[in-house]
């Protein structure tokens, strides 16, 4: 263990852990604000359709300004606004026990993982990496992911918001050499990335009539092959792949698959790309094969 670099890795971590509060606030506001933005986006399609004049009107509460910052964090069952000091990550949490102080009701474990899951990897990049453009840009990375998995088990969305940023700066951390993947490996991984998923898509919709997966899963592989190169993509979708089966097999035994029997495919994605980041590709593969005996 390197001790010269563990103040700015323990810094790191208390970074991390104010993204991961962040992050929730990310992963429950996110969807909403797409949604809104469909409604409104059909509204106006609607009204430009029926030649109905547009009016300027004040908005309801139900169109109140709602993004990442407004409006304040509040109870959903009660209304209570959450104070500074309720929402200090994780030690809030266990002051209050996980529970509102307005009404008691239980608070989601979920909160405090995501910032201990985000503080742990903050640590460990900027631990493996030092305070360095190459530590900065894996943190990034992971906070990323963070947010893409827990918005896509949720909603089985995969905002183009995250994944396409998430895509360009693994090209443009591959240009500055930030990361060691050649920027043809990277762009190569990209444009495979996104085709091979797009192929699987439509090769399975024309065999079907169903269809396997969202546009979404395309451009996070196109991201990871971006940030990996196009040599990861074949170990990142195998272990993507085992994990997604050890999760299905799970849910299937204890009875909690959702209705429909479906499982959004971008969590696995992530956890594949969070371990090629902390163990390599080239590791990982070993792992796949040694699991299948080969």
């Amino acid at each position: 263990m390197d001790f010269a670099v563990l103040p700015a890795a323990g810094l790191a971590g208390l970074v991390g852990l104010l993204i991961g509060s962040f992050l929730n606030v990310v992963i429950y506001r996110l969807p909403k604000m797409m949604e809104r933005q469909w409604a409104a986006e059909i509204t106006a399609y609607q009204a430009e359709n029926e030649n109905t004049p547009s009016k300027i009107e004040e908005p309801s509460p139900a169109e109140a300004p709602f993004n990442l910052m407004v409006p304040r964090s509040a109870c959903p069952a009660c209304g209570h606004q959450v104070a500074w000091y309720e929402n200090i990550p994780v030690v809030s949490y266990l002051f209050l026990r996980g529970k509102c102080s307005g009404c008691a009701t239980r608070i989601s474990a979920r909160y405090p993982l995501v910032e201990l899951l985000t503080g742990a990897l903050f640590f460990f990049c900027v631990h493996r990496w030092g305070p360095t453009p190459t530590g900065l840009a894996w943190c990034g990375f992971s906070a990323v992911l963070i947010a893409l998995a827990f918005i896509d088990w949720d909603t089985t969305l995969l905002p183009d918001d995250l994944t396409l940023p998430l895509l360009w700066a693994g090209v443009l951390a591959a240009a500055l050499q930030w990361i060691q993947v050649p920027l043809f490996s990277s762009v190569m991984g990209a444009v495979a990335g996104y085709l091979s998923l797009w192929l699987v898509y439509w090769g399975f919709k024309l065999a079907t009539g169903k269809e396997g997966m969202g546009y979404g899963d395309f451009k996070l592989f196109a991201a990871l092959g971006a940030w990996f190169g196009w040599e990861a993509l074949v170990p990142i979708i195998l272990m993507s792949s085992v994990i997604g089966a050890i999760v299905g097999i799970g849910l299937k035994v204890f009875s909690s698959l959702r209705e429909g029997g479906y499982i959004p495919f971008g969590p696995f994605l992530v956890g594949a790309g969070l371990t090629a980041m902390i163990a390599s590709p080239k590791v990982m593969m070993d792992t796949v094969l040694r699991t299948f005996g080969l």
